[in-house]
């Protein structure tokens, strides 16, 4: 399996091209990328996939945005919300990913979700980013919605992603250190290796 930092962002999003992120990923262990906004290419040896993130537009224009990205070939991933729009976006069919859930509050991502998660393959994003830069009150957040994530993922089986969602090769990480980090959280060695390898898995579900 493929080991894939599951979001990043190059120019004109962030600071660096996407020629040297996959030089950076390359001499930091990985074999692929999501890179937010960019056509598939390889270089250095490291795939990279295009991938879009939904914001928060309207429910409507969800399902939209979706249809168009997966015309694109796309990982589709979506900013998650509050409970109810999670679970309108977790029925969507062709949503990879549900991310941000860091940023959302514990009643946002419940049992329901979890077995709909489950049930439609769609992964929940662990990203690296507010682990790395959060401070105080933020990272701490963070940390508390990632520990719960964790026990409901124990318990239904929903795919895991880890990413860093870095916008310049200063803020991509190495596999050793998304170990590490991710050990905060509670994730193990094992737990780690299966979310930096889930990316291939859910694109060919």
């Amino acid at each position: 399996m493929k080991i894939t930092d599951s979001c990043v962002y190059p120019r004109p999003t962030g600071d660096s091209s996407v020629k040297r992120m996959a030089l950076e990923a390359h001499e930091l262990g990985f074999d692929s990328l999501v890179a937010v906004n960019t056509p598939p290419c390889e270089h250095f040896g490291v795939t990279v996939e295009t991938g879009v993130v939904i914001g928060e537009v309207p429910a409507q224009e969800v399902s939209r945005e979706v249809k168009h990205g997966r015309e694109r070939g796309a990982v589709v991933s979506v900013l998650a919300g509050d409970n109810g729009r999670n679970r309108m976006v977790l029925g969507i069919r062709g949503v990879h990913v549900l991310c941000g859930i860091h940023s959302t509050d514990r009643h946002a991502f419940d049992h329901v979700t979890s077995k709909m998660a489950a049930d439609n393959g769609v992964a929940i994003d662990i990203s690296l980013a507010p682990v790395i830069h959060g401070r105080g009150v933020h990272r701490q957040k963070a940390l508390d919605r990632y520990h719960d994530i964790l026990l409901l993922h124990r318990r239904f089986e929903f795919p895991l992603v880890i990413s860093s969602h870095a916008r310049s090769v200063l803020d991509m990480r190495s596999v050793r250190e998304f170990s590490g980090l991710a050990s905060v959280i509670g994730l193990d060695i094992p737990d780690v290796e299966q979310a930096l390898s889930t990316m291939g898995m859910i694109r060919s579900g």
